[in-house]
C-alpha cells in the first residue's frame, strides 16, 4: 500500500496570524478521507502494542487527531484545555510565552495513578504546550509512554524541551 503524501495536504498560510509567520493549516488534511486516515495510522501505529490506557489531547486541534487515535487505539480519550473551559474541579501547569505566561487544565481524576498514557496533538513548536501537558499528566499520577504529533517545526527547538519522553512526529518542517 503507497503511503500519502500528507504535507502536499497542508495548505501554508503566510503572514498568519501575524506578519512573518507561516501557518500550517491542517483543516485541509482533516477534511480529506484518505489523508485523515493516513495520518491517524501513522501517529497510532508505533503505540498500538504498548498497553496504553488513555490518550490526552491539547486543545483544540489535539482533540480532533488525539480522539481518533484513542479510537484507533481502543483506550479512553482526555481533554487538556485552557483555563475555565473545564467544568469541576481541575488542576493546572503553566508555561512560558513569548510575552508572559499561560495555563493548561485537567480535570482531576481523569487520569488515575500509574495509567499509561500517550499525548497528542497537531504541532510541536516551541515545546511549552507540550511541555506543561506532560507535566500535568505526571501531577495526575499517569505516566506518559510518549507524545505524537502531526507536524514538527524543527527549527523552533521544541524537542529540547521533552527529552525525557519518547516523541513521534509524522511530518517535519
Amino acid at each position: 500500500m503507497t503511503e500519502i503524501d500528507l504535507k502536499s495536504l497542508i495548505r501554508h498560510v503566510p503572514d498568519f496570524p501575524k506578519p512573518g509567520i507561516l501557518f500550517y493549516d491542517v483543516t485541509t488534511l482533516l477534511r480529506n478521507p484518505a489523508g485523515f486516515r493516513e495520518s491517524i495510522d501513522r501517529l497510532s501505529r508505533p503505540y498500538q502494542n504498548v498497553g496504553l490506557d488513555v490518550v490526552v489531547g491539547i486543545e483544540s486541534r489535539g482533540f480532533v487527531l488525539g480522539a481518533a487515535v484513542a479510537d484507533r487505539l481502543n483506550v479512553g480519550f482526555v481533554l487538556v484545555r485552557k483555563p475555565g473551559k473545564l467544568p469541576g474541579r481541575t488542576i493546572q501547569s503553566s508555561y512560558a510565552l513569548e510575552y508572559g505566561n499561560d495555563s493548561l487544565e485537567l480535570h482531576v481524576g481523569s487520569i488515575e495513578a500509574g495509567q499509561r498514557v500517550l499525548i497528542v496533538d497537531d504541532l510541536l513548536a516551541t515545546g511549552g504546550t507540550a511541555r506543561a501537558t506532560y507535566d500535568l499528566v505526571r501531577d495526575a499520577g499517569g505516566k506518559v509512554e510518549g507524545m505524537a504529533f502531526l507536524i514538527e517545526l524543527v527549527k523552533l527547538e521544541g524537542r529540547k524541551k521533552l527529552t525525557d519522553v519518547d516523541l513521534l512526529t509524522v511530518l517535519t518542517y
